[in-house]
């Protein structure tokens, strides 16, 4: 679990006003309907997510994913900006949450889902899941 951190909001605000881009390396093309599997968490931070909408984690559904996956040096310019949601599928459950925001520490399998979502997947007392099943969709 990730909580919340005002610091998040302020440098994505800071980078969408910029251009600066933060990544962990290249980044990749977004490989839509690729099943991945990896961790996924949740954060509840509220403000400015990358693509510079306002969010409220606590109580939206919707999921920021690894730098690796931005490939825009404005992120309220990138591709998953607009209309590009993950697919998240966890012990026989499946929502679909649009991308709204970068996770700068997550691995490129990592998902950190917002509490909302996180929630209709996984009970109240369990902060991680080392193993889920994901995609990006259209």
């Amino acid at each position: 679990m990730r909580t919340s951190r005002p610091w998040r909001t302020l440098v994505c605000g800071v980078i969408a006003a910029t251009g600066i881009a933060l990544g962990t390396g290249t980044a990749q093309a977004v490989p839509i309907g690729q099943t991945m599997n990896g961790k996924m968490t949740y954060y509840n931070d509220r403000g400015y997510g990358a693509c510079g909408t306002p969010i409220d984690a606590t109580s939206q559904d919707l999921v920021a994913v690894s730098a690796a996956w931005w490939t825009s040096p404005n992120p309220n310019n990138d591709p998953l900006c607009s209309g590009v949601k993950v697919q998240v599928t966890y012990n026989g459950r499946t929502i679909t949450v649009p991308v709204r925001d970068k996770c700068p520490s997550c691995a490129s399998t990592h998902i950190d889902l917002s509490q909302a979502a996180f929630r209709k997947l996984v009970p109240a007392g369990t902060d991680m899941v080392p193993q889920v099943t994901w995609k990006f969709v259209r």
